[in-house]
């Protein structure tokens, strides 16, 4: 009666636990399917017994983002009727999914039979989403870490960079690696500011050359505009793809606003994108893309700067060309550069006819006129083969890379007549005609260094000036 009654309780506790246990309890046969699942299971996945009965839990409870790997490892075990351990994702009856720690161990009679599998299923979602959140606060952390180094490198190339098309072509590529996602564009201000043109473009698309100031929110209200988040909001009109959301923010340098940088995000689209989710996403790339914005207006303001100091030290103030230190640098380089190549060049040596005498008759300030139209035309005529550059009073010099004598006499020839052609006029009254005399030497044909075909141009000029004047003269004509 004793062992009948130790049974019987035993019996009853064991109910118990079946009936009030946390943890799921599924009980299958030695093929694997199901003969008994307790309450906690039903009321975890939503399966009736009637659900599950002659199934394997496997078919019911996995999907497509449960792992192949660990569906394998599974298997292998019920093969061989060996324990079990691992964490699994399952589906509930109406396909949400969950998490749990599943142990299954192989049950075997007094004679060594295999009878049954029983599997003990905790539920471990909570814990699954915490350790997944921890795990993307650590990843954007790590992302955000990144960026800041990007961008710290990037500032160290852009306050390095001593030109505009170096400083551009530091940006274009820091931006695509900072914004791979993005289609973005820099536009700066044109001289006339009355449009801003295309600096510089990344991430493809068919970004407009030039933008009107008015088309753009942004500029209009002098700070950056987001669009794609607010329930009222308006596209800018020089963006023509408006489905996607965008940045617009004002480059300023010196208090001055001298650009814009543009940036869409096109495969995010804003009819299918939850506005919370946008929001959140371009709050972050709207931070970073106004820390690359700050960078990249402080470093035009210096490229801008040091742009505006060497042409204070290597421009002439009343000509705008070259001056007479640009010149002896250049044309040491140009002279290494043939010497190495067994090139040429030509040097013009031009002066302005009677200059001194037309000063004293009309004044300095119509001389400087005529000055600063001289230097126009002298730009204008020479840009394409060479430089010009004013060194000093009436005195000018062609530095031509490339050009033979015989080229660079017809090229000084055209100029004294288009020169000679050209009227101008100073306080309502026509001045006088002006003419010039050039001199025309050559590199190597008149000696391997500057100051030697400087000296020689300068004689044939002399010769010019002896001979009457408005003409050319090559130096190797000369007696």
């Amino acid at each position: 009666m004793k062992d009948l009654a130790e049974t019987d309780q035993n019996s009853f506790f064991s109910n118990l636990v079946a009936t009030y246990c946390s943890d799921s309890i599924i009980i299958t046969d030695a093929d694997g399917l199901t003969e008994w699942v307790n309450p906690a299971f039903v009321g975890l996945t939503g399966f009736s017994i009637e659900d599950m009965a002659g199934k394997k839990p496997g078919d019911v409870l996995q999907g497509p983002e449960t792992s192949k790997a660990t569906i394998q490892n599974v298997r292998r075990a019920i093969r061989a009727r060996q324990p079990f351990r691992g964490e699994i994702l399952n589906y509930t009856c109406d396909g949400e999914t969950y998490w749990i720690d599943m142990s299954i161990r192989p049950i075997f009679d007094n004679n060594g039979q295999h009878t049954h599998f029983i599997s003990v299923e905790r539920d471990i979602t909570e814990r699954k989403e915490l350790e997944q959140r921890a795990e993307d606060a650590v990843g954007l952390e790590a992302h955000r870490q990144e960026e800041r180094r990007l961008i710290s490198q990037t500032s160290e190339w852009l306050y390095t960079a001593k030109s505009m098309e170096e400083l551009t072509s530091v940006i274009e590529s820091a931006m695509h690696t900072i914004f791979p996602e993005t289609e973005g564009q820099l536009y700066i201000y044109s001289n006339s500011r009355d449009a801003l043109d295309l600096t510089c473009a990344w991430g493809g698309g068919k970004p407009a050359l030039q933008v009107d100031a008015s088309d753009c929110w942004s500029l209009r209200r002098g700070r950056a505009y987001s669009y794609g988040t607010r329930a009222i909001e308006f596209p800018c009109d020089h963006v023509e793809n408006a489905d996607a959301p965008y940045l617009c923010i004002p480059i300023i340098a010196s208090g001055e606003t001298i650009g814009l940088m543009h940036m869409l995000f096109p495969h995010m689209d804003r009819a299918k994108q939850n506005r919370t989710t946008l929001s959140d996403y371009l709050g972050n790339r709207h931070e970073v893309a106004l820390l690359c914005a700050e960078q990249i207006s402080l470093a035009i303001a210096n490229v801008q700067l040091r742009k505006e100091l060497q042409d204070q030290s290597t421009r002439d103030p009343l000509t705008g060309l070259w001056n007479r230190r640009w010149f002896l640098d250049t044309a040491h380089k140009e002279f290494s550069r043939a010497a190495s190549t067994d090139g040429q060049i030509a040097l013009v040596s031009i002066d302005v006819d009677h200059f001194k005498t037309f000063n004293d008759h009309h004044g300095h300030d119509a001389g400087d006129l005529v000055l600063r139209e001289f230097g126009k035309l002298m730009e204008a005529h020479f840009a394409e083969v060479g430089h010009a550059c004013r060194i000093g009073g009436e005195e000018f010099v062609v530095l031509l890379p490339a050009v033979p004598t015989k080229s660079a006499v017809k090229l000084a020839d055209e100029f004294r007549k288009i020169v000679a052609d050209t009227p101008l006029t100073y306080a309502g009254q026509k001045l006088p005609q002006i003419t010039l005399s050039a001199g025309v030497a050559s590199f190597p044909e008149v000696g391997p260094e500057v100051v030697t075909v400087m000296k020689a141009a300068d004689q044939a000029l002399y010769k010019a000036k002896q001979d009457g004047r408005n003409m050319v003269v090559a130096a190797r004509d000369l007696d």
